[in-house]
């Protein structure tokens, strides 16, 4: 390793070590959060307009795209509407009417039947507090576990595409698939140790710009700033471009996808992968944008954010500059300023179908789920 490589890692370190002392403090630095009317009337707001725009059969905007429906519901029950609510309950019989012999739960002729599946299971799981859906969850997270890039496809840990997940078995494996596959394993209790979780842990790993005995290809040391791509299989690809020399650049949603990630597989903060990625995000704080991809999958990136430091338990991200900011208000404040007059999101930068209003309210109310001030009740 060159010796800009060695003062980056002590960067890393310091940076690391003094953003765990400030983020975990929050009797020295309170953070009020959002104020809870305003938190509420958003919600409800939200809530309403997707009850307006469900199809009779249960599903939004379109059956041939579950997907959308499966975050819908998922969004209505983290937002506190029943199980047995006439929409949330039209909704997850839609999902359970997915339901095929292999355990999946996706639209016949999907080709995104990891990710069809990983949420629906995300929806079915928060429903199941009385164990209804044990049986579908539990088939549903056989069918995930047999996409896994993994040996069942003669994969060598040593490949790029190793531990990932894609769209579908024959789809090469991406980060985003990827953080779906763990969230709906570490959803249905699937522990960090599994051996699943432990694979796709060496996939993201290696989707990180981050040089170190857990990258090796030949991507790590190009840009080497601790923030996360699209993909390093088959050939690499980062949706933010790549750089002269052929480096990924790194973007948000990805860097907050993948921390989430390697928490759920059991990093905690002393591991370097984990300090180079919060440095990135301290350096990189914005809600006015998704950094590395302007307005393109902006909400996304609200609902990836918002998780991600309610998965740390952050109550107070502290930026390169020092600056202490109260996330959860202010994400609640950029929410509640770009709704609309009927309750809904959408974002004029159409790209990865950013502009529905149903997907884009419902990554929106996903993201104001975890804007509660701390440690309050609904």
């Amino acid at each position: 390793m060159n010796s800009a490589h060695w003062i980056h890692r002590w960067r890393v370190v310091l940076a690391g070590s003094l953003m765990a002392v400030i983020l975990v403090a929050p009797a020295t630095l309170h953070a009020a959060g959002p104020d809870a009317a305003t938190l509420k009337q958003s919600r409800s707001q939200a809530v309403d307009f997707l009850r307006t725009t469900q199809a009779d059969d249960g599903s939004w905007t379109t059956p041939t795209v579950p997907g959308i429906t499966a975050l819908a519901t998922v969004s209505l029950l983290k937002s506190g509407v029943s199980v047995d609510d006439p929409t949330v309950a039209k909704g997850l019989a839609f999902l359970e009417g997915l339901a095929k012999e292999d355990g999946g739960l996706y639209y016949e002729e999907s080709r995104h039947r990891n990710y069809e599946t990983a949420i629906a299971v995300m929806a079915l799981q928060a429903a199941n507090a009385d164990g209804r859906y044990d049986d579908r969850i539990r088939k549903a997270i056989g069918f995930l576990r047999g996409l896994q890039w993994d040996e069942t496809e003669d994969i060598d840990p040593s490949d790029p595409a190793y531990g990932g997940a894609g769209y579908g078995r024959h789809q090469r494996p991406d980060l985003s698939n990827t953080q779906f596959f763990m969230e709906a394993l570490q959803s249905a209790g699937v522990g960090k140790d599994d051996p699943a979780m432990q694979k796709a842990l060496i996939f993201v790993s290696r989707c990180q710009n981050l040089e170190s005995e857990h990258n090796t290809t030949p991507f790590a040391s190009k840009i080497d700033d601790g923030g996360f791509y699209y993909t390093p299989a088959a050939g690499g690809t980062s949706q933010a471009g790549t750089n002269p020399d052929g480096g990924l650049r790194s973007y948000a949603s990805m860097t907050y996808a993948g921390l989430k990630s390697m928490i759920y597989a059991g990093l905690t903060e002393d591991d370097e992968r984990v300090q180079a990625a919060r440095e990135w995000i301290g350096r990189h704080y914005t809600l006015e944008e998704n950094p590395g991809m302007g307005q393109q999958g902006l909400f996304y990136y609200y609902h990836t954010f918002a998780k991600t430091l309610s998965v740390l338990g952050e109550d107070v991200l502290v930026d390169e500059d020092g600056t202490r900011h109260d996330w959860r208000a202010e994400l609640t404040d950029r929410l509640v300023s770009t709704q609309q007059d009927n309750g809904s999101w959408v974002n004029p930068t159409d790209r990865w179908y950013e502009g529905d209003p149903n997907l884009v309210t419902a990554y929106a109310l996903l993201a104001l789920a975890y804007c509660d001030p701390p440690e309050s009740t609904r």
